[in-house]
């Protein structure tokens, strides 16, 4: 177990937009004592359908920012993100260690009894080389579904997470996946656990429901174990978010999600160079 420090480990953490608080969330359960930084960059939300070319520019946009900060590491808590951009921030940033989003198909496939498991994520995850990798690795014995659901995460942008019209998109994106006998669940996008209770009615509870929060927080506490940065105070940190978006609408939807109050900070993109300001 790490021990606390006077000076605590500041973690950077990003996403398009809300989605991954849900990744933050669980950090500051498994890790209280740390600052976080997390940037939304909401004016360009949802990085789904956008070219990994742009969503790599807005990434190390994000990562210059969040050093800026003084983030000795960074989660790209974001699938899409991760897929687009997680080997270029590696390769522009040799000295930073990253934690990228991967959908959990390994264990899942460990755990399904139908060999049938569906899997939600967006366009660029699907296309990204992260994803082939490990369905080629771990996915080859069971029937891989992969389900898109669009428009659920502008849904879960504005705080609709579990509303009629958010069940409703949900049952027509997740009914047939049912059908053909899928009993597991992948959600390989970070706004989709914040959705959970209405995944949750359309699914029954007959099928196994996995996200990756858990995962990216022991994986955190890792790496920073490793470069010996301790996990600060049984307290809780110090906790900055960001966003290039309205100000207003993602304070009301990060309060719900994290239970708390924080300042939330206006960002500005500046083109030539992109940067955030």
């Amino acid at each position: 177990m790490m021990v606390g420090t006077a000076t605590p480990p500041a973690i950077g953490l990003f996403d398009s937009g809300v989605g991954g608080l849900s990744v933050l969330r669980t950090l500051r359960q498994m890790l209280p004592g740390a600052r976080y930084h997390y940037v939304a960059d909401s004016a360009h939300c949802p990085y789904g359908p956008r070219s990994d070319d742009e969503i790599a520019g807005y990434s190390r946009a994000i990562t210059r920012f969040l050093l800026g900060q003084g983030c000795e590491l960074v989660v790209v808590a974001c699938n899409s993100a991760s897929a687009a951009a997680l080997r270029h921030l590696r390769e522009w940033f040799p000295d930073v260690p990253f934690v990228g989003m991967v959908p959990a198909v390994k264990p899942a496939a460990k755990l399904t009894q139908s060999g049938v498991v569906g899997v939600m994520a967006t366009p660029t995850t699907y296309h990204g080389a992260l994803y082939h990798d490990v369905v080629d690795r771990y996915g080859r014995e069971v029937q891989i579904l992969p389900v898109v659901c669009p428009g659920l995460v502008e849904r879960i942008e504005v705080g609709d997470i579990d509303g009629h019209a958010t069940v409703a998109l949900l049952r027509g994106c997740l009914e047939p996946m049912m059908e053909v006998g899928a009993d597991t669940l992948v959600l390989g996008c970070t706004h989709y656990p914040l959705a959970a209770e209405a995944i949750r009615r359309v699914v029954g509870e007959g099928v196994r429901i996995l996200e990756p929060s858990e995962a990216i927080a022991r994986q955190t506490m890792r790496l920073l174990s490793e470069r010996t940065v301790a996990g600060g105070t049984e307290q809780d940190g110090h906790l900055t978010l960001y966003t290039s978006g309205p100000e207003t609408d993602f304070w009301s939807v990060s309060r719900r999600i994290l239970g708390c109050t924080a300042s939330v900070v206006p960002l500005t993109w500046r083109d030539d160079p992109l940067e955030l300001t």
